[in-house]
């Protein structure tokens, strides 16, 4: 809700309001204001982020998401050199959330969810240590925008529909056991519905600023609450990340619940979703919506079947942007990670006959390689195509920009550009 001041009274109580407003008023004010200008017109930002597909597969002439690839990206910016920030998923919603590099955990998505051991702090803010939930003392961009007297929330698709391994809402595996969520639970009589809910792509689970905070069970909600939020300006966060399931993503395929997966659930996802969002009345005011990706596929497969079991190497580039830096918790690359067997038939192009194979991770390097996003806001003007290189952290130091906050972590790194002028070509 916006305080607006009109006709002559304005120059006269214009210092003394303002100050009040700053004080007392900061999440009224700060969701519209008739003085903005640039980017700060924007006061509703709404972020989905898909998983695991390359530039070319998504973008390409033979896509299997065209509402993104052609429809969506027709009607407001396609930024092509958008990076990834590392392999495999949790790293790259870390960096979006709080400009924090990887550790050796959070790199291979923590398959337990380990408190973190902190040792100390960079001089550009970052967590020296090991594990996964990063203690009170590293602030995330929710943290900054509750102190601005700005709003957020996330919209996690599936959360709580298996109460036995997450809540409904804040939902995260008990501190230093097992994440449960790891893998998707098919559809049972137990759980009609299934559980495909991860919480590794959910980043807010990852901070205990925000886990022992109320604000968790209050901000970090089922996605079915969304439509009813985005009813009014009033009840619509500033800042919305919202996480589809591990099939509507994209990142399952085939899927257990029989959906397809990969970019075809993705796609349809976004049919469904993207027209209830720019539809809303603080998107039509003042809204960005962001669609990414966390990271992009593998750049090579090798299977060797002289080994006992068959041995399937998932091999990716890393390629980085932007000058990005791996932080100073991770080991030299290359690196190599087992991650135990899996059905052949679980692989698409693998004969079923090979039954169980080992899966073998190796990154060439820390980043997360070319996915490509879209952007769609009033401020920019269909058909816009930026070719600057951007990652994660631009995403998260535009927001700040947006929002008028300092920068986070390597969202602060000297020379990182923000999202400018060949984006928002509309304002």
């Amino acid at each position: 809700m916006a305080l607006r001041f009109r006709g002559k009274l304005w120059a006269l109580y214009a210092s003394v309001f303002g100050a009040l407003c700053a004080a007392l008023f900061a999440s009224a004010c700060g969701s519209s204001s008739s003085a903005a200008t640039g980017q700060q017109q924007i006061r509703h930002v709404f972020v989905i982020t898909l998983e695991n597909e390359n530039y070319a597969s998504t973008f390409g002439a033979s896509t299997k998401a065209p509402y993104l690839a052609q429809t969506l990206a027709s009607q407001g910016a396609l930024v092509q050199n958008y990076y990834g920030t590392g392999h495999v998923s949790l790293d790259n919603y870390l960096s979006m959330l709080s400009g924090q590099a990887p550790t050796q955990q959070t790199d291979n998505d923590c398959p337990t969810y380990d408190d973190y051991n902190l040792s100390g702090t960079t001089s550009d803010g970052q967590a020296i240590g090991t594990g996964c939930v990063f203690p009170a003392s590293i602030k995330t961009l929710p943290d900054q925008l509750k102190a601005a007297g700005f709003t957020w929330k996330g919209y996690e698709e599936d959360m709580g529909n298996d109460p036995s391994r997450e809540a409904a809402t804040c939902g995260h595996p008990a501190l230093n056991t097992a994440d449960l969520t790891q893998r998707a639970e098919a559809p049972s009589a137990a759980v009609p519905q299934g559980d495909q809910y991860a919480t590794r792509h959910n980043p807010f689970m990852y901070f205990h600023s925000i886990i022992d905070s109320p604000d968790c069970g209050t901000n970090v909600v089922n996605l079915e609450k969304l439509q009813s939020d985005l009813q009014s300006i009033a009840s619509t966060a500033n800042f919305n990340f919202i996480t589809p399931n591990l099939c509507d993503d994209g990142h399952d395929s085939p899927c257990v619940s029989g959906e397809p997966g990969g970019l075809t659930s993705a796609n349809a996802f976004l049919e469904k979703w993207v027209p209830i969002i720019t539809a809303s009345p603080a998107f039509k005011q003042d809204g960005l919506l962001i669609i990414n990706f966390d990271e992009s596929s593998y750049a090579s497969q090798t299977l060797d079947t002289s080994l006992s079991p068959a041995t399937l190497t998932l091999t990716y580039s890393g390629g980085t942007c932007c000058s990005e830096q791996p932080g100073p918790n991770l080991a030299p690359f290359p690196q190599s990670q087992a991650y135990g067997s899996v059905p052949a038939s679980s692989i698409p192009g693998l004969p079923a006959s090979l039954g169980n194979i080992s899966l073998v991770m190796t990154k060439a390097n820390y980043g997360g390689d070319q996915t490509g996003a879209v952007m769609i806001s009033k401020f920019i003007k269909p058909g816009t195509v930026s070719t600057v290189a951007y990652n994660h952290y631009s995403m998260l130091k535009s927001i700040e920009d947006i929002f008028g906050l300092s920068h986070l972590g390597y969202a602060g790194q000297a020379g990182l550009a923000g999202f400018g002028n060949d984006i928002f070509t509309n304002l």
